[in-house]
């Protein structure tokens, strides 16, 4: 797992691509926990999924930082 994506996730930046509208961040209730749960929003629904997951799809994905419609440019 990529550790800086990881740092910058739980330290609440959001990823994302505003043109294909999907985002990834960790919510506000996961700051702390063991495991957290991050979220990946896209245009259709919201989907919980796991920390190492969510850095690997930042990856794959080429997402950058970004400022959420909603959110702003950190989820907490």
């Amino acid at each position: 797992m990529d550790s800086v994506t990881a740092g910058h996730l739980k330290a609440g930046i959001i990823f994302g691509d505003h043109a294909a509208q999907e985002y990834i961040y960790l919510p506000p209730g996961e700051v702390g926990v063991e495991e957290p749960v991050c979220i990946l929003e896209s245009r259709e629904k919201k989907q919980d999924i796991s920390l190492e997951e969510a850095v690997l799809l930042v990856a794959r994905l080429g997402l950058k930082p970004v400022r959420h419609p909603r959110w702003g440019s950190r989820s907490y």
